[in-house]
């Protein structure tokens, strides 16, 4: 058997569960990455930011993997970064043609208070639940993180 043939639905009901596994996950995403302070960067620059406070210093090719756009998209937002005085760009010091970029501490604590918005908001509704439930969650996320892995 073909390892792609393993992982075809058999029927209707697989079709259904997939459509509701990416119907709540998508949901799920927006409705966190919309836990944020008013006025703060848009979902792209902050998802950048958080990506340097976590990763450290970044070239905008590095970056513009991470983010899967193209570099003068990518350089958009870094400007925007830059200007709002939540990354620095620098020279490379092993390669002086190289520029990276680097969180503030203004975008660094920006970074960390987006991420703890974030994650108390969930936990809020992780704990609104029966245990019962957050069993289930927690099984069901293993095994998403397993499909993820794949």
């Amino acid at each position: 058997m073909e390892a792609n043939a393993s992982r075809q639905p058999q029927g209707d009901e697989e079709l259904d569960l997939g459509a509701e596994v990416r119907s709540a996950v998508g949901r799920l995403y927006r409705r966190f990455r919309s836990e944020r302070a008013d006025g703060s960067l848009g979902d792209t620059a902050l998802a950048v930011l958080t990506w340097l406070h976590k990763r450290g210093p970044q070239t905008l090719t590095e970056l513009s993997e991470y983010g899967h756009v193209a570099p003068a998209s990518m350089s958009q937002t870094v400007n925007r970064l830059t200007s709002s005085g939540y990354a620095v760009r620098t020279r490379d010091p092993d390669d002086r043609r190289k520029v990276i970029f680097t969180t503030t501490p203004e975008g660094a604590a920006l970074a960390t208070a987006a991420r703890t918005q974030r994650n108390v908001w969930l936990d809020t509704q992780l704990n609104a639940l029966s245990a019962a439930d957050r069993q289930a969650i927690a099984r069901a996320s293993a095994l998403l993180g397993r499909i993820a892995d794949l």
